[in-house]
């Protein structure tokens, strides 16, 4: 048994899918549509099981009643009277067609033929195009009827595989669905064809809807058939949709659809991308039971051209995304981070971090001395080796500040261990440093000596700056803090605060300093020298 609206006068009768949330509404797009001014754009929900209805108003402005009470949250049974605004509708019983006499050979007007579409193979990859079994396709009122691709003529069979060639060729989804447009014009007598893929809440949207002379058409794709499509996996095919009161008789007319054809974009896993329908206003071209079948597998490969195109689009992105984020970031971070680029938005929140500065001493001095070439060949070859001393613990590098590093650990993606990295990436940059030293020396070039403070705290994290140019950064006291140790450690010197020390797990030997005035601290600051062995 299922159950079904008819309207007090006998005007409209609306069949209730089970379990399928379907919205009563003014709009157009409404699941079930009844256009009178009383009833809101979306009135109410409905919820059959085939024996009771669950009836949740929506917020309406003239309310929902039954049997003349009003509700806001309700279950109606059979003969029930259920009033939306002011429109009355009756609930009644009926026995579906295919469930109540034996299918006649010949279909009346208005039959509705509704495909499975092909189950693929554990692979992932389509299974075959070939002839359905009974059970994937029933005709309602008709015996079931199959129409192998073999069988179809040798033009259609040429332009699928134009189809596959020419979407294969195709390198971004506007384009795809631009071509596939072209190409279901060439194959069908359709009226309209229009592409609506899924949105990441899993919504329809409109992405193109063209007419038969390449112009854009205004209306809308009845969303009773395209819902249907992609909640069911089916290819739906109805000749004579204006009577087919399952999908919303009264939307259908006014947009004039008399036969129509909607097949579900199926990706990889199962996965619904989308709907590709065809319609056409006059009933003197009907969609035909191989139109169909050529749709069926027309939108089997326009599925995997899309969804190859959107990976290839994602791939790109990220590849983007990534390639900016390692001048900042070591690369296992940066890829952490390309994988979910919420990570970095326009804003920020506070963050436990590590922060590390380093500068050279006595720059000023040596650069009077040096060449601009040589200037540049040597503060390359020092920040080069410095950045991978950062990137080999996980750091991020936050900026260069004329000839001192700034780098940190925590932001944006932190972990446990980030205070004992930072500690070793400060010792190694020393290592590295009398290595480059070493190598200069030999060939008659000037070394360098630097200096490292290390600070652990609270600071803000996040992209600083305008739309047009962002700069993921830390800021706050505890960056401050990591900048004035620097500032007093000498050449070959790294010191460390208090709450470094402390957050560290495995610390080196340290030497306590007597406490230092700091800029903009009240109080003198309990600071470790890293003891040199």
């Amino acid at each position: 048994m299922a159950l079904r609206l008819i309207s007090s006068d006998g005007s409209q009768n609306h069949d209730l899918r089970e379990s399928a949330p379907l919205v009563v509404g003014r709009a157009p797009t409404s699941d079930i549509p009844v256009f009178d001014p009383t009833i809101s754009r979306r009135h109410a929900e409905l919820v059959s099981d085939g024996t009771k209805i669950r009836v949740r108003d929506l917020g309406s402005s003239n309310g929902t009643f039954q049997n003349g009470t009003k509700i806001e949250d309700a279950t109606v049974a059979v003969d029930d009277t259920l009033t939306f605004g002011k429109v009355a509708f009756k609930v009644a019983s009926y026995t579906p067609a295919g469930a109540q006499r034996p299918a006649p050979t010949d279909a009346p007007a208005g039959a509705t033929i509704v495909r499975q579409i092909p189950i693929r193979n554990s692979d992932g990859g389509f299974g075959s195009l070939g002839p359905a079994s009974p059970s994937g396709m029933t005709r309602i009122g008709a015996m079931p009827v199959n129409t192998p691709i073999a069988d179809k003529n040798q033009q259609k069979l040429a332009t699928l595989l134009e189809v596959s060639k020419g979407l294969t060729r195709a390198v971004d989804v506007d384009t795809i669905l631009e071509k596939i447009a072209g190409y279901t014009f060439q194959t069908l007598e359709a009226d309209r064809v229009a592409i609506l893929l899924c949105d990441a809440h899993g919504e329809l949207s409109p992405k193109i809807s063209r007419d038969k002379r390449g112009g854009d058409s205004s209306r809308a794709v009845p969303q009773s058939i395209a819902k249907k499509a992609v909640a069911e996996k089916v290819a739906l095919l109805s000749d004579n949709a204006g009577e087919d009161q399952r999908f919303g008789g009264q939307s259908i007319l006014m947009q004039q659809v008399r036969s129509a054809i909607c097949a579900p974009l199926i990706g990889s896993e199962d996965r619904p991308l989308g709907v590709l329908y065809v319609d056409n206003p006059s009933l003197t071209h009907r969609f035909s039971e191989e139109d169909l079948e050529f749709l069926v597998a027309f939108a089997g490969i326009a599925a995997v051209a899309i969804e190859n195109s959107q990976f290839a689009e994602r791939i790109r992105r990220e590849g983007i995304v990534r390639s900016n984020f390692e001048r900042y970031f070591a690369p296992q971070l940066a890829a952490r981070i390309a994988g979910s680029p919420e990570a970095l938005k326009l804003g920020g929140d506070k963050r436990p971090v590590c922060v590390l500065f380093s500068d050279i001493r006595g720059f000023t001095a040596l650069s009077e001395k040096l060449n601009p070439d040589a200037m540049a060949t040597l503060l390359t070859e020092y920040f080069t080796e410095m950045v991978e001393c950062v990137f080999r613990h996980g750091g991020t590098l936050d900026k260069f500040i004329g000839d001192a590093v700034m780098a940190q650990w925590g932001a944006p993606i932190g972990s446990p261990d980030d205070a004992d990295q930072a500690m070793a990436a400060a010792l190694e940059m020393m290592v590295e440093l009398r290595k480059l030293n070493e190598g200069w020396k030999a060939k008659g070039r000037p070394e360098l000596q630097i200096g490292i403070g290390l600070n652990f705290g609270e600071a803000f994290a996040g992209n600083i700056g305008s739309e047009r140019r962002l700069e993921f950064t830390v800021i706050g006291d505890t960056v401050n803090t990591a900048s004035r140790l620097c500032g007093k450690a000498g050449g070959g010197e790294i010191l460390i605060s208090e709450e470094m020390r402390a957050i560290l797990t495995s610390p080196p030997p340290l030497d306590e300093c007597p406490p230092m005035e700091l800029k903009n601290k009240s109080q003198p600051v309990k600071v470790y020298r890293v003891r040199n062995e």
